[in-house]
């Protein structure tokens, strides 16, 4: 794990004991801190058992404390822990905080920290694959795989491949990112934030915590992400603005992986390309990351194919930004069934907007749609009329009436547009559940049997 000489004799509260806060209470002590733990649930705190106390941390003074260290999960606009500890003049920070104030005590190396609301787990780990693949020590953390704190250190010259949503920046005072890099910038998380351009200032702020002589990577291709380049070139800094085009114009487009398909992917991986020619990478070393790359769970992931038909699981699509571009990752084509269209789509769960939002663009390649969910009365509604509309309620359902109806050379396509908690506890546990009735349904031995997977660390 990553420890620090700057914890020690240090006194931190840490609320929530699971993944990155169970991390960074194991770093602290490790350091030498004071640990005062708390979890709702009995079985994260029995692990803290007798190696520190276990208290709430809205019941303690919390005068002398370094810091309350959250998950990012904790909704500071509503949580009483906010204005409980800023009574005290504390910050409240997250594990990626703490493993910036580590960071003088690593071994050289640099950091890349890639934030964006659609993209930046994809662009995140395809970053990582192009950098392990081309020999450079790295690991990848944040928002995807394991906490970065539970992390061994890399040796000298290692890169910090770090997703970094904007709760996890809300939490981070001091990480100045060697590379910071922007997909995009779509309404999302407008629960936890006042309105939209607050969400986007907690995209900007990895920007501004970076020192002269830190490099700005921003796809300038929707608006709020090209006035965040306009406010940073206009302050000085250099911004190097990525559009999708790039990776064809740098001649990287042909031979890259299919887990890559669509534009959405195109833009990702122009962004990693950015990336890591920033770090030093030439671009055959690049060209051989983005041929290797195997994709991630869950993220137009191809379960498998049975009887011609392709099964893919982009379970992480929770919003209609998200699940545009996996419709326009599979258009018509003439040679399959006199180009028709060939998406049957699976779409709904606990809605995040009204409406099909970009979705609507790429109808034309849907030739069903397959409703599911809280939100599946809505979408009908909205696809009678544009699309044949099968009402399922239930993925298992869906998974059954497209495999009846589907040709050879279609797509059934899990893309939900929505977030997953009317029926599943994450997107991952809807996209296992989802391979799983697609190997039940096709008689795919390996889909039914196949264990869950998480994205990789």
């Amino acid at each position: 794990m990553i420890t620090s000489p700057a914890f020690a004799a240090k006194r931190y509260a840490v609320l929530g004991l699971a993944r990155s806060g169970a991390a960074a209470a194991e770093a602290l002590l490790a350091s030498g801190a004071e640990v005062i733990g708390w979890d709702r649930q009995p079985h994260a705190r029995e692990v803290f058992e007798g190696r520190c106390r276990l208290i709430d941390p809205l019941e303690l003074d919390l005068t002398g404390f370094a810091g309350v260290v959250v998950s990012p999960g904790v909704p500071l606009n509503t949580h009483p822990i906010g204005p409980h500890t800023w009574q005290y003049g504390l910050p409240v920070i997250g594990d990626i905080e703490l493993f910036a104030q580590a960071r003088a005590s690593l071994p050289p190396h640099r950091v890349v920290g890639i934030t964006g609301t659609n993209g930046k787990s994809t662009t995140t780990a395809l970053t990582h694959h192009i950098l392990k693949t081309a020999g450079v020590p790295c690991v990848m953390g944040g928002n995807i795989g394991d906490p970065i704190l539970g992390q061994e250190p890399l040796p000298e010259g290692g890169v910090y491949v770090l997703e970094l949503s904007s709760f996890q920046i809300d939490l981070t005072f001091s990480l100045d990112c060697d590379v910071a890099a922007l997909t995009n910038i779509t309404p999302d998380h407008l629960d936890r934030y006042a309105d939209f351009a607050s969400y986007a200032a907690s995209k900007e702020r990895l920007f501004q915590m970076q020192a002269g002589g830190s490099a700005a990577i921003i796809c300038d291709e929707d608006a709020p992400s090209l006035a965040i380049a306009d406010r940073l070139a206009a302050a000085g800094k250099p911004v190097t603005r990525v559009k999708t085009a790039d990776l064809a114009a740098a001649g990287l487009a042909e031979g890259r992986s299919l887990s890559l398909a669509g534009p959405h992917n195109a833009q990702n991986a122009a962004v990693a390309v950015a990336i890591c020619r920033r770090l030093g990478l030439t671009d055959a070393a690049i060209a051989a990351g983005l041929a290797s790359y195997r994709g991630l769970p869950h993220r137009m992931e191809r379960v498998c194919e049975a009887k011609g038909v392709a099964y893919i699981n982009d379970s992480k699509a929770t919003n209609a930004a998200s699940a545009a571009p996996a419709l326009a990752a599979f258009p018509p084509d003439p040679a399959i069934n006199a180009g028709a269209p060939r998406i049957h789509w699976i779409v709904g769960g606990l809605p995040k907007e009204d409406g099909l939002g970009a979705c609507e663009d790429h109808l034309g390649n849907v030739a069903a749609a397959y409703t599911v969910g809280e939100a599946g009365p809505m979408f009908a509604d909205l696809l009678e009329g544009q699309v044949r509309v099968e009402r399922c309620e239930l993925i298992s359902e869906a998974v059954r009436r497209a495999e009846e109806v589907a040709r050879p050379g279609e797509v059934v396509l899990l893309s939900p547009a929505c977030a997953s908690y009317d029926q599943f506890r994450d997107y991952e546990k809807r996209g296992h559940h989802f391979r799983q009735m697609v190997g039940v349904i096709t008689g795919c031995e390996t889909c039914a049997a196949a264990p869950a997977r998480s994205a990789p660390s």
